[in-house]
């Protein structure tokens, strides 16, 4: 049920009785585009009218049935102020779906190809979305009608995505394959955070249906919360001379690639998507013409990563792939993930890194070196410093740190042991 909108003027029919007689009726807004009116006639029972928004500055208003001033409420002839209002949303739903459309009830998988869509338009990468729906959201809930759906339901299906096992990568036709269950703290953490992240999703998809008057409430998934504390993750990043080591451990072709997710911190997808035109040797930039976020932004590289770009776009045709493999062949989806595990093992890295623990690299020895919050989140293409906070924040040079390390007491105890670690 929707919340009620509270009006002392039109609520009880005691109230009701104080107003004045008036042709134009008295009204209470009740969302966006939508008024629920009350018409005080000379004398008998008034009437709700449901005055709607049809755009141009301009409104439609529909006669609903009479108000219980005298009589006790049916919900069909005569309604109370409660009724009323559901009446309204549900004759604003009804039009909406006329508008758009919709012969049947709306559905999840409605609303959640609606929301695809509009990452799609809006120049947001779907993909990850449509993976997620596919593989969490529609199974569920993709036939249940959004009208019918109920905080119950939706925090079941909450807990049960987070006690899924993490899926694996498995061929078209096969059944799906699972990680084996880890019994650590951690990993039900990792699988918490997942199953907050695709609660996000789907609030986002329900939100905008119910925003554009397609359902008549928010308030089933308005109060499912998300789990605490799980947001919390280790960043697992490398130490300069792991990030040499692993450098020299890689083929040519994927040496290239490593380099350049080390030197400018992007994501595998935009690496895979540059061309040797984005790369701006005056300004020392990479153009990253389409993110995850949608926005296209300028990469700032050091000197390092300036002479590297220089060294591998000398001679190349601007319209060609800035990184492909020897063979002249383009960087796709998973392509990364053998040579990954090969460049590991050969590095020694333990425990082993994935690649896009590069970016988590990139980022740390920003944030490490005293680079300011927001610097980083820009290069990153975040749009403030709340993942960068959340993430590196630790590591930042920080006053506290350093009062602590110059001003705490040292006891002088002796060292337990003479062995020490072997750096660099």
């Amino acid at each position: 049920m929707a919340r009620t909108v509270r009006d002392a003027n039109l609520e009880t029919r005691t109230a009701r009785s104080r107003l004045k007689a008036r042709g134009k009726p008295y009204y209470r807004v009740l969302e966006s585009g939508l008024h629920l009116g009350y018409r005080k006639p000379l004398s008998g029972t008034g009437k709700w009218v449901a005055r709607h928004y049809i755009g141009d500055q301009k409104y439609e208003v529909e006669t609903l049935p009479a108000a219980d001033d005298f009589s006790d409420a049916d919900g069909v002839e005569i309604l109370s102020y409660q009724q009323a209002q559901a009446l309204a949303r549900s004759r604003m739903v009804k039009r909406a779906h006329t508008a758009a459309g919709i012969t049947g009830p709306l559905t999840v998988a409605d609303a959640i190809k609606s929301y695809i869509q509009f990452l799609d338009s809006n120049r947001k990468s779907a993909q990850e979305a449509q993976y997620a729906a596919d593989a969490f959201i529609l199974p569920s809930l993709g036939k249940v009608e959004v009208e019918a759906l109920t905080t119950d339901q939706i925090r079941d299906w909450h807990v049960k995505v987070s006690k899924t096992p993490a899926r694996i990568r498995t061929k078209p036709g096969e059944k799906q394959k699972f990680r084996e269950v880890a019994n650590d703290p951690d990993a039900a953490r990792r699988r918490k955070s997942t199953a907050n992240r695709i609660l996000t999703m789907l609030k986002a998809a329900l939100n905008r249906v119910w925003r554009d008057g397609k359902v008549s409430s928010d308030a089933a998934w308005r109060r499912v919360e998300p789990f605490e504390g799980v947001e919390s993750a280790r960043v697992h990043y490398l130490s300069m001379p792991e990030a040499g080591r692993l450098i020299n451990a890689c083929d040519p072709d994927f040496r290239r690639l490593v380099r350049g997710a080390l030197e400018t911190g992007a994501r595998y997808g935009e690496l895979c998507a540059f061309l040797v035109s984005d790369f701006n040797a005056d300004s020392g930039t990479l153009t990253v013409r389409q993110s995850k976020a949608g926005k296209p932004r300028h990469v700032i590289l050091t000197a390092e990563g300036i002479e590297f770009l220089k060294s591998i776009t000398a001679g190349r045709s601007g319209s060609a792939s800035l990184f492909v493999k020897d063979n002249g062949d383009m960087w796709l989806p998973s392509h990364q993930a053998e040579p990954m595990d090969a460049a590991n093992e050969r590095a020694k890295i333990d425990p082993p890194i994935n690649f896009h623990g590069l970016r988590h690299t990139w980022a740390s020895h920003a944030v490490m070196n005293g680079v300011p919050l927001m610097i980083v989140a820009k290069n990153l293409g975040h749009s403030d410093t709340r993942m960068v906070e959340k993430h590196y924040g630790h590591l930042a040079p920080s006053y506290v740190a350093d009062a602590i390390r110059a001003g705490a007491p040292r006891f002088g105890a002796e060292g337990a042991t003479n062995i020490v670690a072997l750096r660099g």
